[in-house]
């Protein structure tokens, strides 16, 4: 392992400032307060707390770095204090290197189902093992021990970390490093992926991208995401005391991972209406769309719209789910080409993983069945013709200060 002492005379060599907190493993089983490399930049001590540095619209709407790319890794090394030391010190140089902005670079460490089992923790943990959740679908239910979730407007930033810290030898932007995470784990596989407006039309390579899809569409669908009435704020999805006992998890939150293959070229086959219909609802037409700057007005009409005009829309079905009239996961999600196949990359946040499960079951839709003969568990149901579930998997995202081997006791 690298020793965390070489590091901090070199960190303090170049001028690293301190700031408060150390991660609650590596200040057990010590004498002494243990002082870790710190940032220069401000970060905030919740890894999922992205909103405050996004771009926004002009209807403050929220806006996704372009660039995804999420590295599911396992252990190579027993956890330990000095396997939390190199995670951590790496950790801090990665921050160290870019600000924490769309522009730099943001990131999450988060543990996985396979971890907690390892430590013999997964029962006591917020997490589960994934589950099938719908019956057309029979995806791969995927356990890692943790996922490093990266995001800038910089692709090669995303290039140039993965290969910074996962290499023996490799700089970061021309600083050496001597903590890596490569030192403690393998990356297994990677999930790579894009938002924003332009960039599906890059894609049209790949299989299921129509040629002629919309050269502006931000989402293969060709309607924007992330209207802020259809998210949750960070502090709903945040677990906060109460409600595990010792209050070990407080301040992290659940995400889930899924990885979704689309067919699109019946999507874009039909007329605008009916992509409207099944996106939205039979209620809004076109023009009622575009009106939508930062909000989706639904009435809970799911029911009468199925009887009515046996079609039924993907947003008023998910916002059933909705508690207190505000949605219960915080989706960042992004399309993907992995594979050689349109898709999605789901990733979203949860405070309980029951919140995902509620949502992708008012998503199935088949409450609706009975209404019309023209609904199914796939047609004229949403979404659900289009996509196809390929895996799942579980994570939990500690806060900063104890990203290191949460719940892990030495």
């Amino acid at each position: 392992m690298t020793s965390r002492r070489g590091l901090l005379g070199r960190l303090a060599a170049v001028g690293v400032a301190a700031i408060p907190g150390c991660s609650t493993l590596l200040s057990q089983d010590r004498g002494d307060p243990v002082s870790l490399p710190s940032n220069p930049h401000e970060v905030p001590d919740r890894q999922h707390a992205w909103d405050a540095v996004l771009h926004t619209d002009a209807h403050g709407n929220h806006h996704l770095p372009q660039y995804h790319r999420v590295l599911l890794v396992d252990l190579d090394v027993d956890p330990s204090v000095d396997a939390a030391d190199t995670v951590e010190t790496a950790m801090r140089e990665l921050e160290a290197t870019y600000e924490w902005s769309p522009d730099g670079l943001l990131h999450t460490l988060a543990w996985g189902t396979r971890y907690f089992e390892r430590i013999g923790a997964l029962e006591a943990s917020p997490i589960r093992h994934p589950e099938v959740l719908s019956r057309t679908d029979d995806p791969d239910l995927l356990s890692y021990d943790a996922a490093l979730v990266l995001a800038s407007d910089v692709p090669s930033h995303l290039v140039r970390t993965e290969t910074a810290l996962f290499s023996e030898s490799e700089p970061l932007e021309g600083r050496e490093l001597d903590a890596r995470l490569g030192d403690v784990f393998s990356v297994v596989a990677r999930r790579t992926g894009f938002h924003g407006e332009g960039l599906p039309a890059e894609h049209t390579g790949a299989e299921g991208v129509p040629d002629d899809i919309p050269r502006d569409a931000p989402m293969f669908t060709g309607f924007m995401s992330m209207r802020q009435g259809t998210q949750p704020s960070e502090d709903r999805v945040t677990i906060d005391s109460g409600r595990f006992e010792d209050g070990r998890f407080d301040g992290g939150t659940t995400m889930h991972l899924s990885h979704l293959t689309e067919s699109l070229d019946a999507w874009w086959d039909m007329d605008e209406g009916g992509r409207v219909d099944r996106m939205f609802s039979p209620e809004f037409s076109p023009e009622d769309v575009d009106s939508f700057t930062d909000d989706v007005p639904f009435l809970d009409e799911a029911f009468e719209h199925a009887e009515e005009f046996g079609v039924v829309g993907h947003h008023e079905k998910v916002a059933r789910a909705r508690e207190d009239g505000d949605p219960v996961i915080l989706r960042r999600d992004f399309n993907t080409v992995d594979g050689g196949r349109a898709g999605v990359h789901f990733l979203s946040l949860q405070a309980s993983l029951d919140d995902f499960a509620a949502t992708r079951k008012a998503m199935n839709g088949w409450f609706l069945r009975d209404e019309h003969d023209q609904v199914t568990d796939r047609k004229n149901n949403g979404l659900l013709n289009f996509i196809e579930v390929q895996s799942r998997a579980n994570f939990y995202v500690p806060p900063r200060t104890s990203r290191a081997f949460p719940a892990f006791s030495p």
